[in-house]
Parts: C-alpha cells; sequence; structure tokens
C-alpha cells in the first residue's frame, strides 16, 4: 500500500509538470501585453484567489513556527515564479529550465552520501557550461536570462525545503497561504510593469487559464506529493522538467534549440536521472535540522 502511495506522488509530480510547463508557454504568450511581470501577478493572483476560496485556511490556527515556515515558503515561491517568467522572456522555455532544475538538482546532491553522484554533479555543471555564451561563442542566449534562471533555481530549492515543511499543515492549506504570500513579491512587480492592462478581460481570461495549469493544479499535486515523498526523491522525480519545457515550447510558441543546447537539456536530466539510479533511501535530516 505503501509503495502505492509513492508511485502516485510520483505520478502527481509528472503530472504537474506538463501542466506548469504548458502553461509557462502560454504566459510567454502574453508577454507583448503585460509582460512578465504582470503574468508572475496574474498567475499568482488568481491562483491564490482560487486556493483561498476552495482550502478556507483562515479557520486553522497556526503556530509561530508553522508561520514562519509558511512565509518562507510563500517568499520562495513568488521569487521563483517571477524570476522564471524574466528568464523565460529572454531564453526559451527549455533552455531556462535546464538551468532552474539546477536548484532541486542541487538538493539532492547535497543531501547525497554516495561517491558516484559527484560524477553525476560533474555532468550537471558540464551541461550548465554549455549553455553559458562564452566570449567568441555563437551562442546568443542573454546573459541576464541566464542570471535569472539562476536565480528561480536558487528559489526553487528553498521552495522544495521550505515546502517539505509548509506540508506539514496539510496540502491544501500551504499551497493557499503560501501562494497568497508569494503575492508579496509579485504582485507589486506586476503592477508597475502592465497597471490596468491586468484588468482587461481577455488579458484576465487567458491569466486564468495559466494561473490553473501553472500554479492551482500543479502546486496542489506537488504539496500531496510532498506529503509523501522526502525532499531528495521530489527533487529527482522533477529531472523530465527541461525535455517537457522545451516540448511545450516547441509546440505552442515554436521554438526551437540548437543541437549544443539540446545537448545541454540532455544532459542535466541525465544528471538528475542518474541521481535516482545511483540514490540511497533519502537523507534529508542534515538540511531539516537546519531549518527547524
Amino acid at each position: 500500500m505503501m509503495d502505492q502511495k509513492v508511485a502516485f506522488a510520483g505520478l502527481a509530480i509528472v503530472v504537474a509538470q506538463l501542466s506548469t510547463n504548458l502553461g509557462a508557454a502560454l504566459g510567454k504568450s502574453l508577454f507583448p501585453l503585460v509582460g512578465p511581470e504582470g503574468v508572475a501577478a496574474l498567475r499568482t493572483g488568481i491562483s491564490a484567489l482560487i486556493l483561498l476560496a476552495i482550502s478556507r485556511p483562515w479557520k486553522i490556527p497556526l503556530t509561530k513556527r508553522q508561520t514562519t515556515f509558511l512565509a518562507l515558503y510563500g517568499l520562495a515561491l513568488g521569487s521563483m515564479n517571477l524570476l522564471i517568467y524574466l528568464a523565460i522572456e529572454r531564453l526559451p522555455i527549455g533552455v531556462a529550465i535546464a538551468i532552474e532544475i539546477s536548484g532541486p538538482l542541487s538538493v539532492v546532491l547535497l543531501t547525497s552520501r554516495s561517491i558516484r553522484d559527484f560524477f553525476w554533479f560533474a555532468l550537471a555543471v558540464a551541461s550548465l557550461l554549455m549553455l553559458i555564451p562564452w566570449p567568441g561563442s555563437q551562442a546568443r542566449l542573454d546573459p541576464f536570462g541566464i542570471a535569472f534562471a539562476f536565480g528561480a533555481a536558487g528559489c526553487w530549492a528553498l521552495y522544495i525545503l521550505f515546502g517539505k515543511r509548509a506540508s506539514e499543515l496539510g496540502s491544501k492549506t500551504a499551497v493557499a497561504l503560501g501562494m497568497a504570500t508569494a503575492c508579496a513579491v509579485t504582485l507589486p512587480f506586476g503592477i508597475v510593469a502592465a497597471g490596468e492592462k491586468l484588468l482587461v478581460s481577455p488579458v484576465l481570461r487567458l491569466g486564468l487559464v495559466v494561473a490553473l495549469l501553472s500554479s492551482a493544479i500543479p502546486y496542489m499535486l506537488e504539496m500531496k506529493a510532498l506529503e509523501r515523498l522526502s525532499s531528495r526523491t521530489f527533487g529527482v522525480i522533477i529531472s523530465s522538467a527541461p525535455a517537457i519545457g522545451a516540448l511545450a515550447g516547441y509546440l505552442i510558441l515554436g521554438e526551437q534549440l540548437t543541437w549544443v543546447q539540446w545537448l545541454a537539456v540532455a544532459a542535466m536530466i541525465s544528471a538528475s536521472a542518474g541521481c535516482a539510479l545511483t540514490a540511497a533511501p533519502a537523507v534529508t535530516r542534515p538540511i531539516e535540522k537546519a531549518l527547524i
């Protein structure tokens, strides 16, 4: 029965990734109207309203410790949303996510006790080096886009670690309150960048679809999965994210990657999958103790 629960939790993460990347591609189509800041604000704002209405978390008393972890989780979530949209404005979605996934991969590697995982770490570093536009190279990747993607990677790692603690309240409550807190990061940037354009009917309608696909549905699935999976296992399963992102970018936006970029994406996926193959049972206590 426990193996079934873990399997369903893993499937929930895969479905969440498919939904998230489809939403990201649709969200990028809104950039000409409200910019990446506006899309981030719409995504988190609409999602927060939906999730708060469903979970009604104000009925649940919170301790000071729970409030702290929820706040940290929400701030990491809002920063991750804003930074990844700023990144995919300048980079193909598959490339941005290949960089961003180095965040959860770092969670896997930091909790590792296997020397073999250093090989996968080296492969991950090599994949990132292939994406950097070195002087004299033919690559046209925007350096600011790369920097934003690395920032999103750091926030994704924190999202996993703080989310693990926040999920103790239950997935619905944690996601709703976390998403509401995320708005404190995204709304000010969105309002400054887009203003009243955020309230135009076509923008709101597409924003609702993006919010459902990118946040409301996947974060509920992920938080439910985090109740059954360790931070390490969660980080490993989402190794497919760059490929899903590249596919969504190609099908919806017509984004095409160079062979070097595809090689880098494949190397990052291989690094994550390699960690999964060599991983012992999850060991997250050293990190979690630092968060208590």
